[in-house]
């Protein structure tokens, strides 16, 4: 199979992969500037997500990073560098193990480097994240149209949620509602296999992962196993991001990510991260409770 893309911009190619639940979409906030960087940008949507149908059997990390090379291969591209975002920042690390499918990457907040207690957690708040997502749907142009429902829906997932413009909140949880494979891909990120790492010394193109230090849902401490994994990779800290850099910080992260492949490395600041919070801040709290008075104004409607 194929898989739905855009293309723009001209210059070395870059390709794009989003997270869970999300489309090409996700990186609308950066894709400008990484043009403007000089670089020819694809943006991909992953099979069970956009306009990309479902895999024909299971849905994995194993299984996209199969077809995602397959998507490579089909269009001349392996070897390109590559950015991915949560979910997908695991697929690109993952062919970076696999060796020979990508030039330089940049793996923003990757998920798969959870342990103990963190495993439930990310999977039931997540899970439960999405059904009031899709329960909220008639009402979510609404909610994503002030300030205060973008707080509520993202509070997780982004360290200023209120500053995401309303558009790129509906797209997502648009995105995340109507993805066919969310609920098996959970689960296999959770549960499934775990991400293996590459010896030191083996990765010789460019190299890093980044982590925003307010990210409530990969916690800041899962960074330094995924360097431990990772060795050869250098670990970027973004100050004032959570989960998604690109969308709480799109300017920065777009220079992060052209400085990064172009293996400049030393010009990034890497600040200390603070202690990973193993409680969800008072924003997220109060957008959790405002979901859940959501649903049960919505089953009383009905």
């Amino acid at each position: 199979m194929d898989m739905h893309h855009i293309r723009r911009g001209a210059g070395q190619p870059l390709l794009l992969v989003h997270g869970i639940g999300g489309s090409w979409q996700s990186w609308q906030l950066i894709i400008d500037a990484l043009v403007a960087g000089g670089r020819e940008v694809i943006a991909v949507d992953l099979p069970g997500h956009g306009a990309t149908p479902p895999l024909a059997g299971e849905t994995s990390i194993r299984t996209l990073a199969d077809a995602l090379t397959g998507f490579l291969r089909r269009h001349s591209l392996l070897g390109v560098d590559a950015v991915g975002s949560s979910m997908g920042a695991r697929l690109v690390l993952e062919l970076v193990r696999r060796g020979g499918v990508l030039g330089g990457v940049v793996s923003l907040d990757p998920g798969g480097f959870w342990r103990g207690w963190e495993v439930p957690a990310f999977y039931y708040s997540v899970a439960a994240s999405v059904r009031l997502v899709r329960a909220l749907q008639p009402v979510m142009p609404l909610l994503t149209g002030n300030a205060v429902g973008r707080t509520a829906l993202l509070a997780q997932f982004a360290a200023r949620p209120w500053q995401l413009p309303a558009g790129q909140a509906l797209t997502e949880m648009r995105s995340f509602a109507a993805s066919p494979v969310f609920d098996e891909l959970l689960w296999q990120l959770a549960y499934g296999e775990r991400q293996q790492g590459a010896p030191a010394g083996s990765v010789k193109a460019p190299l890093l992962i980044g982590w925003g230090r307010h990210d409530r849902v990969c916690f800041p401490a899962q960074a330094r196993r995924a360097q431990q994994l990772f060795p050869d990779a250098h670990l970027h800290w973004f100050a004032h991001t959570g989960h998604f850099p690109q969308w709480d910080e799109p300017a920065e992260t777009a220079r992060v990510v052209l400085a990064a492949l172009a293996g400049r490395t030393a010009e990034l600041t890497a600040a200390a991260p603070e202690r990973a919070s193993r409680r969800l801040p008072g924003a997220a709290a109060v957008g959790l409770g405002l979901l859940a008075a959501g649903v049960w104004w919505l089953s009383r409607r009905r």
